[in-house]
C-alpha cells in the first residue's frame, strides 16, 4: 500500500522511496504502523508519563508526575492556564491539542534503563502513546529517547544532563529542554573561582554512568582552565547509599575540594558522608576545604538539610525566579499541591506545553511534523527568559542559574539562592564540539 508521509524536512515521499529512506524497525510490528505511529482516531489523544516512581531518583519523579498531570489539566481548558497565558506562542487554547482531549498514561522507570524502555514500550505499543516523556536519568532517557526513534514517536526528555543526550547519543525524534553538563561548568567554573581562588587542588567522586562521566569531564576541564588541578577522579555506582569507604581516602589525597558529581539520593547521602567525616571544617593547603555539587536542586537540599548550607551547584531554573512565566507556574503548581514546584517539575511542564505546541503549530501529531516545528524554534515566557531549540542537536539554550544553599532559610522550601544568572551566550558551544562529538541526529522516523 502506497502512503505519503511526511520527512523531517517536510518533504512528500510515496511509495517505495519512502521504504528505501526510512527502515522499518523490528521493534514494532503489526496494525500500529499505519499512517504514522499511533494516530490519533477518536476525540483524545494519548501522552505517555515514564518518570521514576521508585529508586534514587524518586522525589523527582514525583514532582514530575504532579507537572505532568497539571500541564494536562491546563491543555484541556482546567484550572487557570498556568503558563499558557505567559508562553510566547499563543496558539493553545486550552481545547486540548488540536482540538482533541489530553489523556494520559504513566510508567516507573525504577531509575534503570531496561525498565524504563519496557514501560515506554508498553505505553506505546498498549496504550497508543503518542509522545513519550519524563525520566530523572540520562542513563533511561538515552534509553528511552533510542526507543521512541525505533518506533516512531517524540521523545521530550525529561531531567537528564548528559551531554551525551544531544551528544554522541543524539536521536531526530528526541529533544532536550533541561540544560547540560558542559553548560554547569561553563556557569559554575567562573563562580568558584571567584568564591575559592584559582589556586585549588579537586577530588571527584562520580556515579558511574553517562551523566557522571560527562559532569566529570565538564566541571574538570573549566576549572583546570582556570588553574585548578584535578588530585584524583573516582567512581562510585549508582545503587550506593553509604559512601563513608569513598569519603575517607580524601582525607590525606592532598585535595581541599571534594566534587561530588551525584545527584538525587545519591548526593544527599554522599554529601551526609562527607559532613560526618569532617570535611567541612577540615582546613587543607592552608585554605578551608569546600565541597562542590555540580547539579542539584531543591528537593535534594530538602534531603540533605543542613547539610547543603553555603554549597555552590548549578541548576535549570528555580521556583524564586521573578519573571512572569515562573510567578504563573509556581501559582498553579502551588495552589493545586502546596508547596512550589521543583526544577524537575518546570522541566516536564514545560516540555508537554512546547509538544502541545508544535502539534498545534504544525497543524499534525505526525512526529515529523512535530520535529519540524521543534527545530530552530525560539520562545520566551517558559521561566528560563528567550529560549532557542537548536536544530542540529535537539538542545535548548538559555540561561543557566548558578546556586547555593542557603544560610538562614525562611521555609522548608525556602533553601536555594541564586547567585548568578549566567547569559545564554556564556554556556553556548558549537555543535561539533569535542564533549559531543560521534553519533548522528540522523532522519526522524514517523513508524510509518
Amino acid at each position: 500500500m502506497t502512503k505519503n508521509i511526511l520527512t523531517r524536512r517536510g518533504v512528500l515521499k510515496t511509495g517505495a522511496g519512502v521504504g528505501a529512506t526510512l527502515a522499518v524497525p523490528t521493534l514494532f510490528t503489526g496494525a500500529a504502523w499505519a499512517g504514522y505511529m499511533n494516530e490519533p482516531m477518536g476525540a483524545s489523544v494519548t501522552l505517555g508519563f515514564n518518570v521514576p516512581q521508585t529508586g534514587p531518583y524518586a522525589d523527582e519523579g514525583a514532582d514530575e508526575l504532579r507537572a505532568y498531570q497539571l500541564a494536562v489539566e491546563h491543555l484541556n481548558g482546567e484550572g487557570d492556564g498556568g503558563m499558557l497565558q505567559t508562553f510566547s506562542s499563543k496558539v493553545l487554547e486550552g481545547n486540548g491539542i488540536l482540538g482533541k482531549k489530553v489523556e494520559y498514561v504513566t510508567g516507573d522507570t525504577q531509575t534503570k534503563s531496561d525498565a524504563a524502555r519496557a514501560s515506554a514500550k508498553s505505553m506505546i505499543e498498549k496504550d497508543g502513546a503518542i509522545m513519550i516523556t519524563g525520566g530523572s536519568s540520562s542513563g533511561v532517557a538515552v534509553a528511552v529517547q533510542g526507543l521512541c526513534q525505533e518506533a516512531g514517536v517524540i521523545f521530550m526528555a525529561g531531567l537528564t544532563h548528559s551531554n551525551d543526550t544531544t551528544g554522541k547519543d543524539k536521536k531526530a525524534n528526541g529533544f532536550r529542554h533541561f540544560f547540560n553538563a558542559y553548560m554547569s561548568g561553563a556557569a559554575l567554573a567562573p563562580v568558584l573561582a571567584a568564591q575559592y581562588g584559582t589556586d585549588r587542588k579537586a577530588y571527584h567522586l562520580t556515579a558511574d554512568y553517562t551523566w557522571g562521566w560527562t559532569q566529570e569531564e565538564s566541571i574538570v576541564a573549566a576549572t583546570e582552565a582556570l588553574g585548578w588541578e584535578t588530585v584524583n577522579t573516582v567512581k562510585t555506582p549508582l545503587a550506593q547509599t553509604d559512601f563513608s569507604s569513598y569519603i575517607a581516602p580524601v582525607l590525606n589525597s592532598g585535595a581541599d575540594v571534594l566534587v561530588l558529581n551525584h545527584y538525587g539520593g545519591n548526593m544527599v547521602n554522599s554529601l551526609t558522608n562527607a559532613v560526618q567525616f569532617g570535611l567541612r571544617e577540615k582546613m587543607a593547603n592552608g585554605k578551608q576545604f569546600e565541597i562542590v555539587v555540580p547539579l542539584f536542586s531543591r528537593l535534594m537540599a530538602r534531603g540533605a538539610g543542613e547539610n547543603i548550607k553555603g554549597i555552590l551547584g548549578s541548576t535549570n531554573w528555580h521556583w524564586s525566579l521573578t519573571d512572569e512565566g515562573t510567578k504563573a507556574f509556581v501559582k498553579s503548581f502551588g495552589t493545586k499541591y502546596g508547596f512550589p514546584p521543583s526544577q524537575a517539575a518546570h522541566t516536564c511542564y514545560v516540555q508537554t506545553l512546547l509538544y502541545a505546541d508544535a502539534a498545534q503549530r504544525a497543524g499534525s501529531f505526525n512526529p515529523c511534523a512535530i520535529a519540524e516545528a521543534l527545530e530552530g524554534y525560539e520562545f520566551d515566557g517558559l521561566g528560563n527568559g528567550p529560549t532557542l531549540y537548536r536544530a542540529e542537536d535537539h538542545q535548548c539554550f538559555k540561561d543557566v542559574l548558578v546556586v547555593r544553599g542557603k544560610e538562614n532559610p525562611t521555609s522548608e522550601f525556602d533553601l536555594l539562592e541564586v547567585v548568578e544568572v549566567t547569559p545564554r551566550a556564556q554556556v553556548e558551544y558549537a555543535p561539533d564540539h569535542p564533549m559531543f562529538a560521534g553519533g548522528a541526529l540522523g532522519s526522524c522516523n514517523p513508524g510509518a
